[in-house]
């Protein structure tokens, strides 16, 4: 079991993918605010160099993991011009945002969303050309059942993108983003969600996550052959690509 499995967003007994969907259905419209505002909407220049990486192998069919509120959903479509994209989260309230968005930017034959628990996927396998997740990967109740899922579902010699957030490595950069993320982000998460606990979890997750090299060996184990990690703004976030 990795750190950031132990870490629950509201502690008690309860699964950890429960109380994931019941803390983002309870952030869900004030998350793509607090997102933008505080990265600087830099989350927004990371989603797209991660789709960046797949334009070479023009995926037709895309599952985009942990969708959230569709936002790497629908920079997906536009960059990439798939068949179909199914945005695939635990949320209910998150999802109901993205159908909004997707509906307004007019990509509905395109982009659909469905529940799905990332950890028992219902699509069959060898079902896609590509796999995406944006800030997502670290709220799994099992990183390496999730991991095996994706593989499982992804069509041979298909591809997996992710963006997370991680913590950089060097000094001063390090202790900066530790001060700011352990008060800051806390702080001003708490005034705008009303949700005392959901970025306390989030920091926390982000902390005690794997990165770097150790992602690879992780990745290696869940069956991926080909992989490759970027570390972006000074690694306040990490951009991984897998080949099956």
């Amino acid at each position: 079991m990795y750190k950031q499995e132990k870490i629950k967003p509201y502690g008690g007994n309860s699964e950890k993918s429960k109380l994931v969907e019941t803390m983002f259905d309870n952030i869900a419209p004030t998350y793509d605010k607090l997102n933008h505002h505080l990265s600087w909407d830099i989350d927004k220049r990371w989603r797209r160099k991660a789709i960046e990486q797949l334009i070479p192998y023009n995926p037709q069919k895309i599952l985009d993991i942990a969708t959230g509120t569709g936002d790497f959903a629908i920079l997906a479509a536009k960059m990439l011009n798939p068949i179909h994209l199914i945005g695939a989260d635990l949320s209910e309230g998150m999802m109901n945002i993205g159908r909004g968005k997707v509906e307004k930017e007019g990509l509905s034959n395109i982009i659909s969303f469905q529940k799905e628990d990332c950890l028992n996927l219902t699509f069959s396998d060898n079902s896609f050309d590509a796999v995406t997740a944006a800030f997502g990967i670290r709220n799994f109740q099992s990183l390496d059942k999730g991991l095996l899922e994706i593989f499982r579902v992804l069509k041979p010699g298909g591809h997996l993108s992710i963006v997370e957030l991680t913590t950089p490595i060097s000094f001063p950069i390090k202790q900066l983003f530790h001060i700011y993320s352990n008060s800051i982000l806390p702080l001003y998460g708490r005034i705008i969600s009303k949700d005392k606990s959901a970025y306390e979890y989030l920091n926390k997750t982000i902390e005690a996550f794997p990165q770097g090299e150790e992602m690879m060996h992780i990745f290696k184990k869940a069956g991926f052959n080909k992989t490759s990690f970027n570390r972006l703004t000074f690694g306040i976030c990490t951009m991984y690509l897998a080949e099956k």
